[in-house]
């Protein structure tokens, strides 16, 4: 039995009532800042809990329109994460500012007790990473952007639904910032983003932002971006979104699952599961002895597994300007030791058991 990674063509195999509103849609032409981006939007912010929701084009521009609504100016520094995907930092670099790395812990994410010693007198913001689907401790991070003044930005990309002591992701920083990308949690057709606050003020410039800067369409307010959310994919938004909470529940069942089995090996350590997060498995990662064989082993007996990711950001090429000589031991640890495996709502059980029977027949051949 193969076990794909990959599950769209399970999510959109029996979508007859979607593509009729599609199809009503295009008829419609609807197409830029559209009646359905409207309600997407009033839809996301519902889930969330929070005033508004603005759509954008991708999760990467949802982390670089909030920075730059929350004043972020070139010469500036960025507290993230030493681990992240490139989106957070490059979002960071197109503003001119500068990322700061900060290793991380366990749950995949900013290790929150060393954020301070980072700081200097050039930081303007913190952009903690819910990497996973963990959660970062929020409370300690706004207790430390509070001691400093300085703005917090929430990468929640893979952290839709997630909590920290009963506070959804998002809701805690200045903004929070979603990708839509067609392998989320909650996913659109092409790339998407959306940004959430509370904040009234914010949201106004984050929707001049995020089109032009036009008050109207013969007015430039201030200079922004073309960086909209299509309103064809907030369709499939509106089509997707009643099924957020199920999706993130049968995940985290899903993820128990592996656990109990998985878990049930010596090479196989479960990272812990903290009873104060409800973590959202974005990816279902464990640490695995003689991962690269292992990783070898899966692929060939049709478990596509993966890893997230096998270089770290701050080791990459094109972010030496930045990280210099440092080292972040924990997540040079997760590189060369983590592994992932399919997790998602569209498992089977058979499925989920063929993921454990092919790991433990591994371990059988690979003891130690």
């Amino acid at each position: 039995m193969s076990v794909r990674y990959s599950y769209l063509k399970d999510q959109f195999a029996n979508a007859d009532d979607l593509w009729a509103e599609l199809k009503k849609f295009v008829a419609s032409g609807d197409f830029t800042l559209g009646k359905p981006l409207r309600e997407f939007e009033v839809n996301f912010a519902d889930l969330i809990g929070v005033k508004h929701a603005i759509g954008v084009n991708s999760g990467t521009d949802a982390i670089k329109i909030s920075l730059k609504a929350a004043g972020i100016q070139p010469g500036d520094e960025v507290i993230t994460a030493a681990n992240t995907f490139v989106a957070t930092v490059g979002a960071i670099n197109e503003l001119g500012a500068r990322p700061v790395f900060v290793d991380v812990d366990d749950t995949f994410c900013m290790n929150v007790d060393l954020i301070e010693e980072k700081i200097s007198p050039k930081t303007r913001a913190i952009v903690p990473v819910h990497f996973t689907g963990y959660m970062v401790k929020m409370d300690k991070v706004m207790e430390i952007a509070s001691k400093y003044n300085l703005k917090v930005i929430e990468d929640a990309c893979q952290g839709i639904l997630a909590e920290w002591q009963g506070r959804k992701s998002g809701t805690w920083g200045l903004t929070g910032a979603f990708s839509l990308h067609p392998l989320k949690n909650l996913n659109v057709w092409s790339d998407g983003g959306m940004i959430v606050t509370n904040d009234d003020q914010v949201a106004s410039e984050i929707k001049l932002l995020r089109n032009h800067g036009l008050i109207d369409r013969d007015h430039v307010e201030i200079l922004g971006y073309n960086s909209r959310l299509d309103t064809f994919q907030a369709v499939v938004g509106n089509w997707l979104i009643p099924q957020a909470k199920e999706i993130s529940e049968k995940r985290i069942l899903n993820a128990k699952k592996l656990d109990e089995g998985l878990g049930k090996l010596t090479q196989i350590r479960i990272p812990e599961r903290l009873k104060d997060m409800r973590i959202v498995f974005h990816l279902y990662i464990v640490f695995a002895q003689n991962r690269d064989q292992l990783l070898a082993y899966c692929k060939q007996h049709g478990v596509e597994a993966k890893i997230h990711y096998p270089v770290p950001i701050y080791r990459q090429k094109a972010l030496s300007v930045f990280s210099g000589d440092q080292h972040f031991p924990i997540t040079d640890f997760h590189a060369d030791n983590i592994i992932s495996f399919p997790c998602d709502q569209h498992l089977t059980d058979m499925q989920l058991s063929e993921i454990i029977s092919v790991v433990t027949d591994f371990y059988q051949k690979w003891p130690s």
